[in-house]
């Protein structure tokens, strides 16, 4: 996935995770969509560059920055109103923001209950080894550095489910 090179890592960021994967289809429309916001998108009216980016057919990536400011608060709105539009439109479903998102072994991505998340720590499905997600990261530097992404060990689902160290 790009980086968006031409945003600065101070970029604020969000991200949407659709409940099931995307199709590529799907993917092309939501992106086309995205672009046609970002094309008009401004704070204030001041201009938004934004980019969108769509990972692992599941999460919807939305990067923004404002010359000499911030996306006020209009500005956010008017972006989760564009992205929660392109879903409806689509019958693209979000997963609950307190599912945990996860890697298997075969490089899926899954989203679950919390308590279903835990019976995979207690049928030793999910170790410290297993990649989780963390969408709750709000600029594009964290993304950059691998905040999105990490081993259960490094995040902060080892603590909260207690995860044991992979044997």
């Amino acid at each position: 996935m790009s980086t968006f090179p031409e945003l600065p890592d101070k970029a604020r960021l969000w991200i949407y995770t659709a409940a099931d994967p995307l199709s590529e289809a799907e993917q092309s429309e939501v992106l086309d969509r995205l672009e046609g916001f970002m094309d008009s998108w401004t704070s204030h009216n001041r201009p938004v560059q934004a980019r969108a980016a769509i990972q692992d057919d599941r999460f919807v990536i939305l990067a923004a920055t404002v010359a000499d400011g911030d996306v006020s608060g209009c500005g956010i709105d008017a972006s989760v109103h564009a992205v929660d539009e392109v879903a409806s439109d689509l019958g693209i479903a979000w997963a609950s923001p307190l599912d945990v998102l996860y890697r298997d072994v075969e490089g899926l991505v899954h989203s679950v209950s919390r308590a279903d998340f835990r019976q995979h720590v207690s049928d030793n499905r999910v170790d410290t080894s297993t990649p989780v997600f963390d969408p709750s990261i709000t600029t594009l530097g964290a993304l950059r550095d691998g905040e999105f992404e990490q081993p259960a060990g490094a995040a902060w689902h080892a603590r909260v489910f207690q995860i044991p160290t992979a044997a």
